[in-house]
């Protein structure tokens, strides 16, 4: 467990801004390995909550109904097939939530230092802006946040819709590859921004951002 500790720890934040790229993997010689290594289970925890604590200072909370870890298979990892939260706070003693991310599932290639969530991913920076999509990637090594897959990000009143999302791991400076449009949206309207970006996207001239 402490392990997995550590391998949160370093990962959280990066995931939270929390990308959908099909990533090509070469795969090493597999030596001796036995093919039942590839599906063999070898760690499983049930409702796993993680809190990180630095000199008194809390770091992130980790939440999941289920984490399986493979470690034999040729690319070890772990999965999260119910879903993760994660919440990072601040480096001060205020213990303000600096982001925060749900997702209906994650998986976390530990050679490779790659994180994946999908299904309906909405993450949240201390900013205030949402970014709301069905696939996320986070290079661990290279601190990149990014996504092939229609994205929005919703900042105040204005929402921004696009499609290759990228970002820095803190989600400070942030960019679409093909940027579709941009909404308005008004206050007093109650319904959720993906309803109101769906329903106003025709009626927007596309702008470049």
């Amino acid at each position: 467990m402490q392990e997995l500790k550590q391998y949160l720890k370093h990962s959280a934040v990066a995931l939270l801004v929390v990308g959908s790229a099909i990533l090509l993997y070469s795969c090493a010689e597999r030596g001796d390995k036995n093919e039942d290594d590839e599906t063999m289970l070898t760690q499983q925890s049930d409702s796993l909550t993680i809190i990180q604590s630095s000199e008194g200072h809390r770091e992130f909370v980790f939440t999941t109904p289920l984490m399986e870890r493979y470690e034999l298979a040729r690319e070890p990892y772990m999965e999260f097939r119910r879903g993760v939260e994660i919440t990072t706070y601040k480096k001060d003693s205020t213990r303000q939530e600096e982001s925060h991310l749900v997702a209906d599932y994650a998986i976390f290639f530990e050679k490779r230092e790659l994180w994946e969530a999908k299904g309906n991913v909405v993450a949240r920076n201390a900013d205030g802006q949402i970014l709301y999509t069905q696939q996320l990637f986070w290079n661990q090594a290279t601190h990149r946040v990014y996504s092939n897959v229609d994205s929005k990000v919703v900042q105040g009143r204005d929402v921004f819709i696009g499609e290759g999302f990228e970002s820095d791991d803190k989600f400070e400076k942030w960019s679409f590859r093909k940027f579709t449009g941009k909404l308005t949206v008004d206050p007093s309207v109650t319904e959720e921004p993906d309803s109101v970006a769906e329903k106003k996207a025709e009626e927007e001239p596309k702008q470049k951002k």
